[in-house]
């Protein structure tokens, strides 16, 4: 697209309260069935105009019809079993009961494509659409075949670029990977994270990124970023591997965070999605806040290359909050739009 500086949204957005439990992650649907289909559509459409309307010029779908952004994909696949479930230790960070890999894992039929068709005919706007990265569907696990969180992240990679490739063809253009995973394992990021992910993405016409952020504003991410120290050096270490591979936009956190600015300069020629919206606060930015975060970034970015957003999923949020900051977005970006339209020179 030829707006400069387009906003888009990293994520999730809040549900409504008659579809799901609000302000909850993993929260169970309120209905079932065809009600059920007819709500995630209405809820989809809801997002699509909330969006569009608060000046978001790349659209998603803000994960309306699936219920966590790892899980809802995985349950689609054969090999993995629901019932059978293990305590594992996410991102290193927190316990949570998983369900068990127990034999080869497939996809046996496209999991998002119905969705994102009915997401491209609601809209003329060019739209994104997220899927968990192989390593970060790994972490999601306990895996008692493969007994190798290498070679299971493979097997994910394949089932994902089947999945992305399908995306694709139904319209969508930006096919955006979540890979919080990439802050946490860096040696294994070194080892294969990224060649995984290059293999989901292998192929493909459509703009591909990478979200690696520090985390929804639930406890225990807040819990753990509290312990990083006064600057988070994580992205040091990914961005340069990053900046040398296939993945055409890389997605990071920035606002309210104890990132470095200047680490995105670690990824010069690649297009950076900045996050500008805090999701761990529900403190809403002034459009100034977010000016000046943009502002700071354009030193270490250049302006064509620059895709203002959120930190990550908004789903845990009430809703009037979360739609406030996406006008917050918008708004803090048409402000820097206008001094970098000035900023011109005339010719005469």
């Amino acid at each position: 697209m030829n707006t400069l500086l387009p906003t888009t949204l990293v994520g999730s957005l809040p549900k409504p309260s008659w579809l799901a439990q609000p302000e909850t992650l993993w929260s169970p649907w309120k209905l079932e069935g065809d009600a059920l289909l007819e709500g995630k559509q209405d809820a989809l459409r809801i997002a699509i105009h909330e969006q569009s309307r608060r000046g978001i010029d790349i659209v998603s779908d803000g994960e309306q019809t699936r219920q966590h952004f790892v899980t809802t994909f995985i349950e689609h696949l054969s090999g993995v079993d629901f019932e059978q479930r293990k305590t594992v230790r996410i991102r290193d960070r927190y316990d949570a009961s998983v369900p068990t890999v127990v034999g080869p894992v497939g996809r046996e039929r496209p999991v998002f494509v119905e969705d994102a068709k009915f997401l491209r005919a609601a809209t003329d706007r060019p739209i994104k659409w997220t899927l968990p990265g192989p390593m970060t569907m790994v972490d999601t696990l306990y895996d008692d075949h493969y007994r190798s969180r290498e070679k299971l992240a493979w097997e994910f990679a394949a089932i994902l670029n089947q999945e992305a490739k399908e995306l694709e063809a139904a319209g969508v253009d930006i096919i955006q990977f979540d890979e919080p995973a990439f802050n946490v394992f860096l040696d294994e990021v070194k080892d294969w994270g990224v060649a995984a992910l290059e293999r989901a993405a292998e192929g493909l016409r459509a703009e591909t990124a990478v979200h690696i952020c520090y985390g929804y504003g639930i406890k225990a991410n807040t819990d753990w970023k509290a312990t990083l120290g006064s600057q988070w050096r994580q992205y040091e270490e990914t961005f340069p591997l990053l900046q040398s591979s296939s993945i055409d936009i890389i997605s990071l956190e920035s606002q309210n965070s104890h990132v470095p600015m200047d680490l995105i300069e670690l990824l010069r020629g690649k297009k950076v999605m900045l996050g500008a919206i805090d999701v761990a606060s529900e403190t809403v930015e002034t459009p100034e806040e977010v000016a000046n975060t943009l502002r700071k970034a354009l030193r270490f970015v250049d302006a064509d290359k620059l895709i203002p957003s959120s930190n990550c999923g908004m789903a845990p949020f009430p809703r009037d909050v979360a739609l406030a900051k996406l006008s917050a977005l918008s708004a803090g970006t048409s402000i820097v739009r206008e001094e970098l339209a000035r900023s011109v020179p005339r010719v005469s």
